[in-house]
């Protein structure tokens, strides 16, 4: 038998972690609702779909773990002994401010473009 104590240690353990990853856990189910829709009707459509999932998927984990240590990696290649501030400067803005804005932003465009797609075929089918 488990213990109360245990038993609210793993309700807490699945409640933190799915809140913490609510956002993945969506896109993850998206991820697979395309997977199996481009198996089932192959298209144009489907692919932009599961793409953009992907990068909704990417940009969250990049978000939460990849850019610190992207960042940091980026400036020790490329500043080794003399200081570049503008190289820094332009790593800082491409890793902290470009990549956060432009992932999701790709994300959504790529599922809104498949909606598009979905809904112009099918009011073009009704017209004939």
């Amino acid at each position: 038998m488990l213990t109360p104590d245990l038993k609210q240690n793993i309700f807490y353990l699945i409640y933190f972690t799915v809140s913490h990853n609510a956002l993945a856990l969506l896109y993850s189910c998206g991820i697979l609702f395309s997977v199996g829709y481009s198996i089932y009707k192959p298209s144009r459509k489907s692919v932009l779909l599961l793409l953009g999932f992907l990068i909704l998927l990417f940009g969250f984990e990049y978000d939460k773990h990849i850019v610190t240590s992207l960042r940091e990696q980026t400036l020790n290649a490329l500043i080794t002994i003399q200081e570049h501030n503008k190289v820094r400067r332009i790593v800082n803005i491409f890793t902290l401010k470009a990549l956060p804005i432009l992932l999701p932003l790709a994300g959504w465009t790529f599922i809104f473009l498949s909606l598009y797609l979905h809904l112009k075929n099918r009011l073009f089918d009704k017209k004939k």
